[in-house]
């Protein structure tokens, strides 16, 4: 950092000479010697960048180049020195959001069979994991810390069991007519619904997992209509 420094006094009394004493021989010395720190550290930082090294704050420290942060995607639920905040969506738009996610529960043959047949010790899974997931969805707001407390229009929950590898697909839909978006509230209403099937037949194995958690839809707002299709095409 003090070589580059250098570099840049140099390039500035290269300047002053060139206009002042006209020196030959000082202009080629300092010539060189910008070629050499140029071969060591690369070109010099451009004439916008320089003035912020080039000076120094009253406590003798180097100020930080400005960035540009026009068009950057930043953390909205982060402050400028770092905290946590909610975000202030008074001044947003009121307009029609939705939002869709779903997740698997892969349980394994013994309990699926169970499920399948409704006879779990503890009652109708499917039923009672698609109120708990209903019921989740207009918990969002005391669930994670910075979310809003929304209005919700429409919460809907359906389960559907798959053969083919032993599981209970879930998915989770929500709606609102408000200023912020409701993707927590239909990623939260999916995963308690899982995390429900997973209580209903834990006295039957463990061995269960909740995979594929995922965001699949969302209309509405500011940044628009996003689907997971669209992000893979």
């Amino acid at each position: 950092m003090f070589l580059c420094r250098r570099l840049i006094t140099f390039s500035t009394a290269r300047n002053m000479f060139c206009s002042n004493s006209g020196s030959k021989e000082m202009l080629g010395a300092i010539d060189e010697l910008n070629k050499e720190m140029e071969f060591v550290f690369g070109e010099p930082p451009l004439a916008t960048q320089s003035s912020s090294f080039g000076s120094s704050l009253s406590d003798g420290s180097v100020p930080a180049s400005p960035v540009n942060e026009v068009n950057e995607p930043r953390l909205t639920h982060v402050g400028d020195k770092g905290e946590a905040q909610q975000v202030d969506v008074s001044t947003k738009a009121i307009s029609y959001r939705t939002a869709s996610a779903s997740c698997k529960v892969i349980l394994g043959q013994k309990a699926f069979d169970l499920v399948s047949a409704n006879q779990i010790a503890k009652g109708d899974v499917l039923s009672v994991a698609r109120i708990a997931g209903i019921s989740g969805a207009k918990q969002t707001s005391n669930l994670i810390p910075l979310c809003h407390n929304i209005c919700l229009t429409h919460v809907g929950v359906s389960l559907k069991l798959n053969h083919r590898n032993c599981s209970v697909e879930i998915e989770g839909e929500a709606a609102c007519k408000g200023e912020t978006g409701v993707e927590m509230e239909a990623m939260t209403a999916t995963t308690i619904a899982g995390l429900t099937v997973y209580d209903m037949c834990k006295a039957v194995t463990k061995n269960i997992r909740i995979t594929d958690v995922q965001l699949n839809r969302k209309t509405g707002g500011k940044s628009g209509d996003w689907t997971r299709e669209d992000e893979r095409n």
